[in-house]
């Protein structure tokens, strides 16, 4: 594993090749329904001692939603995004 690779905190496993790893069978389904309307899995945030949070974002008007762990896609994001 290069250096690059290797996750920097400490107890926290690396990113997975694929990040519908961190998405249950809810999250899933509704991704690859909202994939049809423009909407892409950008990145997951993974904070510590919590759930990990994935961040969608819709490619033609440039928001973010939160793939809630119920399935539903919340567009009032109050997470801090970095871009």
């Amino acid at each position: 594993m290069q250096a690059s690779q290797r996750e920097r905190r400490i107890g926290v496993d690396c990113v997975p090749d694929s990040l519908e790893a961190y998405l249950n069978a809810s999250q899933i389904a509704t991704l690859h329904q909202v994939e049809h309307f423009g909407w892409a899995l950008k990145y997951v945030r993974r904070p510590l001692f919590m759930e990990p949070v994935p961040i969608l974002m819709h490619q033609d008007m440039g928001t973010y939603a939160v793939l809630e762990m119920d399935g539903s896609l919340n567009r009032n994001v109050e997470v801090a995004l970095r871009f």
